[in-house]
Formats: C-alpha cells, structure tokens, sequence
C-alpha cells in the first residue's frame, strides 16, 4: 500500500504517507506545552502517524492565547519534551509557524491586529491596523527566529501557514493588500511577503533541514488570488526553498463548505493535483480525504504524494497501525459532523471528539481492566448504549446488549438521512464491528422487561433506551394530516405538495432539506447532463436545487439551527435558503387545522397552507423501565437521551 510506504523530504525519511496536519486544539493558556498535549500527541504517533503537524504555533504576540507559542526561547524545553515524546514512536514532528494577521482578535490578545491592509475581518468583526514596512520585515524575522527554535526544540521541519486568510494569504491575495510599498500591488510585489519568509526560514535552519507551507489551492472568496496566481506562487515558492506544500482550499470567510460532512470525500483533491502538476517538491492532499481507499487512489493517480489526516486521527489515533496489520475494517472514522472539534475551537472550548471519548483526556481516560469481571445488560442499542457495551467489554466484563428495534444504531440512522449526512453511519458500522470483535452478545428485537431482565440475572444494568419524539399542546396537533419529523426520516411517506415544518433546531432543519430534496436531480446525473451539454448551466443548477414541495419551516426564536454547532449553522442556513425553503422565525404556531397552520408573528395571525404539518418539537426521555426496576437486584445506571435527550456527542 503506498500510503505506507516512506516518502524523502529533503535530508528526512517520513515513515510513511500520512500527515496529520495542524490542528488548533486549545489546550494551553499560557502558550507552554503540557500534559494534555504530550498524551495527545504520543497517542496519534503510537498509532503509527508519518509526519505530526503540531501547532499553530504563535510566532509573535498575534496569535491565540490558547494555542501553542515558539515565539521566545522560553517555550523550548516545552516543545523538546513534545518532540521527545513523538520521536519515542517513530512519527516525525513538524511545527507549524502561525501569525494570523487580520484574524487575530484583540480581545483576546490584548492589542489590535495588523495586517497588510486596514481591511475589516468578518472572521473578528474587527478592522486590523496596517503594518509599516518596518513591521513587515520584523514580522518576516519573527517567522526565521521561530523556525530556528523549532529545529533546537527537536522539530524535524517546519510549515509556514499560508492559508485559510492569516497573514502570509492576506499579503498574496488583492482582496486584502492594497499596499503602495514593496510588498503591495503587483502579484510580485504581493507574493514577496510569503517568498521572504520562506528565505528567512530557510537561512535561520539552514539548507539541510525541510521547509513546507501550507496554502489554499483557491481561496474560495470573491475577488481573491485568482488560482493560476497560487500556481505561480507554488512555483516560486519552490525557487525560493520550500520542500513540501501541504494544500487546502478558502479562507474562514469563505461561503463553501470545505470540511463538513456534505463536502463530498476527496471534493478538493483537484486543487492539490493542479499544484502538483506545476512543481517538483512534495504535495499533500487535504480536506475530506478519511475514505483510504480514496486516499491511496490519489496517490497511486499520482494526484499527490501524501495524505493530510487530521481529524481522521483524532477519532482513531491507531488509523495507520490497524491500516498497517490489516485491520482496516476496524478504524473508527471520523465523521466530519465538526461538533467536539471546530465547533469547540470556535467557542474557545478544547478539542474532543463524537466518535473518540478519550480525545482530548489522555489524561484522565484509561481503559484499564476491571478489577472484578462483572455481568452486564445494556438495554438499548443506539450511540450511547453501543458505546458503554464497548467500554464495558474493553474492561473486560461479561456483556449483553438487548435492542427492541431489528437493528443497533438508534436516531444515527435519523440523523444519516437528510442530504449529505450519511456519514453517521461509519459510527454505527465501527460499532457495531466493535462489539462483535469483543463478543458482545447482541439480540435485536428483544425488548426489556423486569421479568426477563429478573431471569438474566445481571450484576449491572445500564438502562440506555433513548428518547421519543415530543407532541405538542397545540390544537390540532393529532390530526391526520400531522407526522413527527423521526416518522418522516424513517420512512417513505406519501406527502401533501405544501408541508410545514414546526420547529427549527437541527432536527426540524435537516427535515426540511430532507423533503425539499424530494425532486431534485443527483449527482450522477448532473454529470451526465452536463458532460452531454443536454441544459445550460442556469437550468442544471435549478434541476439541483428546485424539488417538487413547496415547504416551510417554523422557528418560535429569532433564528434557527441555534442547536447547531458554528461550523455546521451557516452552511444548514444557506442550503436551506438556497432550496427554497419559507423561514418564518419569531412565529408561533397556534393551531392546526386540515390545510393548514394557523401562525401569529408580531402581533400578526396568519394561515399557512398545508397538506402535511411535520413536528420537530424536541422528545422525551424513555424512563418507563427505571421506574418499573426499583427494587432490582443490580447496580443500575442511566445513560444516553433516557437520562436526558441531548446529541450523541454528549450521549459519547
């Protein structure tokens, strides 16, 4: 497999192919390495990792308080310690140099950003000062003297971030550098910040040691470096000492979806192909690149010559190992549903992770074996109850898992129905391999009760038996025309033209792409149509995105999807715009009638027309069997949405 196979960058053998790239995981305050990062670290190169990207990694006063610092020699023997750790494994550290330019935020730095331009940030909401020509080249020295720590601390190479809008795009792009000095203008002048970095680098570490930079293949805004201007910087930027280009697309500003779960896999390997076509270094392939097929696919096409993992490796740690002894059925997946990671990056929390409870707590969690095997009955077999049968049997007890329903899985098999979702079920497919592995005694269609759960004769019962879908006080809320949203995602249903969807948090959102999905084109059969030219690009973007209902959703706040995390809120909001869907936010709903909804907003009633009213209200917990088993013989726990519905992150 040539994913496994060792790769040369300049005087340094990377063990095999993949790269977990950088990842800001917000587990530091004072920009000093600790414990959480050394465990974190150990783990994915244990696991068998190539080329460890470590960082952001600040290189001056502008960066994020929560992410590491290379900017003093203070933090070196932090960093040695790190480097330490992962060489001990025979993954190779690299480090990744990072000054965000405009996307710095003053609150928490202190002191307002800069940039090349005094151009408004809609990442900060902020409006960065311009630095003077002065400051450009201190900051270009800023980026040497942090590459000449990274080589003391033990660091096999470093990479200048060049992409996703901080500082070294900001220069490239026209969009922000409106410069009249050296560094502003023509793309010349626009490309000599990110080119004099790169010759500072490389003089501070000298011409033995790898040099890489991260950049965007495009940057996805308007009026941005055009792409054939980037190929033109990854050309120069190999003249002028790099060794390896890691490539990515957009900016956080960017209106595309690059890493969430409706990316297609693989959806931005074009961009990585074209910079390889057009240099002689090293190219990474990056964004939505977890299938390893896929991954090993690009390689062999020679579309690149490594793979960029990141959360891939959050969620398995071990992905390579398994990969390597011929386990790759048994890899956990990452599922790009962004919760645990960037959505607790951008709400300053720390890394975790859905599908990988220890994520983040090396620390704190250790699978160690029970002292005393004990005999277990999980009832229940959704997220939460799969997930304590596979703790509970890693331990070493005697475990059962009893489901009612015919299969294991629970609401991920909900949640893995509206467009672009499906990947919830890579969850329930390790899962459910997992504990078959473990010898987890599995029986579907078994429904608990305190007379056979009394004949089993279990130690400790863990009572994980979810959740059910609300109904409403609403007048007319169990007429015929009404169906719960779970009915909908469940199963084919015969629906009016006219639907309403009341309640706009996640469940009610992906509802309602679900259904305004209904008549539209796929895929493959945009291929076909456009490659045959049978309609105009107008007419094929209308097929993709125009179905058959006409829907609307009904949200009682000022705003929907608020239950959803940032990095999946707006690409949920734009897509429900983009297919058409009413959003009647502030509007409460106060009765239902055959054909239709009776709202008020603003002091306004109204009727909606209706064939279908779908109800996306929320559930309750499944607590009937706690109340039945008092007075049982067992240890007995509470676990998942039976001890209160919330996401499977929490159910984890």
């Amino acid at each position: 497999m040539k994913l496994l196979t060792p790769v040369n960058i300049r005087s340094v053998e990377i063990p095999n192919r993949i790269v977990m790239s950088a990842m800001h995981l917000s587990y530091t305050n004072d920009g000093y390495a600790n414990e959480r990062f050394y465990r974190f670290y150990e783990e994915r190169a244990r696991g068998g990792a190539g080329l460890i990207m470590v960082g952001g990694c600040q290189i001056d006063a502008h960066g994020y308080a929560s992410m590491l610092s290379i900017n003093d020699d203070r933090f070196i023997p932090g960093l040695k310690e790190l480097t330490s750790r992962i060489h001990q494994h025979g993954s190779k550290a690299g480090c990744q140099l990072f000054q965000a330019g405009r996307y710095s935020f003053s609150m928490l730095s202190g002191i307002q950003s800069v940039a090349p331009s005094p151009v408004f940030s809609p990442l900060t909401r902020e409006m960065p000062r311009e630095l003077t020509t002065e400051e450009v080249y201190k900051v270009i020295s800023d980026f040497g003297q942090a590459a000449r720590r990274a080589r003391e601390a033990g660091f096999d190479l470093v990479e200048i971030i060049g992409s996703a809008g901080y500082l070294v795009s900001q220069f490239l792009s026209p969009l922000t550098n409106f410069r009249q000095d050296e560094f502003g203008g023509s793309l010349a002048n626009r490309m000599r910040f990110g080119l004099e970095v790169v010759r500072e680098v490389r003089r501070q570490v000298g011409d033995d040691y790898p040099v890489g930079i991260r950049l965007a293949g495009n940057e996805l805004v308007p009026g941005g470096t055009p792409q054939e201007e980037i190929i033109i910087f990854a050309r120069e930027l190999e003249l002028a000492g790099v060794d390896l280009i890691n490539v990515t697309g957009g900016w956080h500003e960017s209106r595309v979806p690059q890493i969430t779960m409706n990316v297609p896999d693989g959806a931005f390997v074009y961009l990585a192909q074209a910079i390889k076509r057009a240099v002689g270094v090293k190219v990474v392939a990056s964004n939505r690149l977890n299938d390893i097929k896929l991954a090993e696919r690009v390689l062999l096409n020679g579309q690149a010559d490594m793979i960029s993992i990141a959360r891939g490796l959050i969620a398995d740690p071990e992905l390579p190992l398994k990969l390597a002894q011929g386990r790759a059925d048994e890899i956990r997946r990452c599922i790009a549903c962004n919760q645990g990671c960037m959505d607790h990056t951008f709400g300053m929390g720390i890394v975790e992770c859905l599908v990988n409870a220890q994520a983040g707590h090396e620390c704190e969690i250790e699978l160690k074996p029970a002292e005393k095997p004990r005999r277990v009955l999980v009832i229940g077999g959704g997220p939460a109850g799969m997930e304590a049968a596979r703790v509970a049997a890693m331990r070493g007890h005697q475990v059962s898992l009893w489901e009612k329903a015919g299969r294991l899985g629970g609401q991920l098999h909900l949640a893995a129905v509206p467009p672009g979702r499906s990947d919830f079920l890579h969850m329930v497919k390790y899962l459910e391999q997992t504990l078959q592995l473990l010898n987890v005694e599995i029986s579907l269609n078994q429904e608990a009760n305190p007379r056979n759960i009394a004949e089993f004769k279990p130690e400790v019962i863990i009572i994980a038996t979810g959740a059910s879908p609300l109904t409403p006080s609403i007048p007319g809320a169990k007429n015929r025309n009404v169906v719960q949203a779970w009915d909908v995602l469940q199963h084919d249903m015969e629906l009016g033209d006219n639907i309403v969807v009341v309640g706009g948090g996640a469940v009610g959102c992906e509802t309602a792409l679900h259904l305004a999905h209904i008549g539209t084109i796929d895929a493959d059969t945009l291929k076909f149509l456009t490659v045959h030219r049978v309609e105009t690009p107008d007419v094929l973007y209308g097929l993709c995105t125009k179905g058959l209902k006409q829907l609307t959703l009904i949200e009682q706040q000022s705003r929907v999807a608020q239950d959803i995390g940032r990095s999946n809120r707006w690409v949920i909001y734009h897509d429900l715009k983009r297919y058409g869907v009413d959003l009647r936010t502030g509007t409460t709903v106060r009765a239902i009638e055959e054909d239709g909804v009776i709202v008020e907003s603003g002091g306004r009633i109204e009727k909606i027309k209706a064939d279908t009213v779908v109800l996306a209200v929320g559930s309750r917990p499944n607590r009937d069997l706690l109340d039945r088993l008092q007075g049982a013989r067992a240890e007995i726990h509470i676990i998942g949405d039976a001890r209160e519905p919330r996401k499977a992150m929490e159910a984890i």
